[in-house]
């Protein structure tokens, strides 16, 4: 059973919580520009990488409010969490050159 941080309300149990997919995805800046092939690879493509991902979360049976998390894909882990459109301290970190 996982044990996830809601930024809103602290640590949950894992069934109040939905998953969203990986997070920042770009909407397309001209979507009526797009062919086919395009609009598919924004709607169904993602990243399914072995390690540390970013993902959005939903906290469905709380506070309802979505936001980010860096999760192993290997473990299960939960690094961080953070709310929406902010930045996980993990990229400060790292963008200041420290460890993650």
């Amino acid at each position: 059973m996982l044990l996830i941080t809601c930024p809103h309300c602290g640590p949950r149990n894992e069934t109040e919580f939905h998953y969203g997919g990986q997070a920042h995805v770009a909407y397309p800046r001209d979507p009526h520009a797009l062919d086919d092939r395009q609009w598919a690879e924004y709607l169904f493509y993602r990243d399914n990488p072995k390690g540390e991902f970013a993902e959005r979360w939903n906290h469905a049976v709380g506070c309802r409010r979505w936001f980010n998390a860096l999760r192993d894909t290997v473990t299960y882990r939960i690094h961080e969490t953070w709310p929406m459109g902010e930045r996980a301290t993990a990229d400060a970190a790292h963008e200041e050159g420290g460890d993650r």
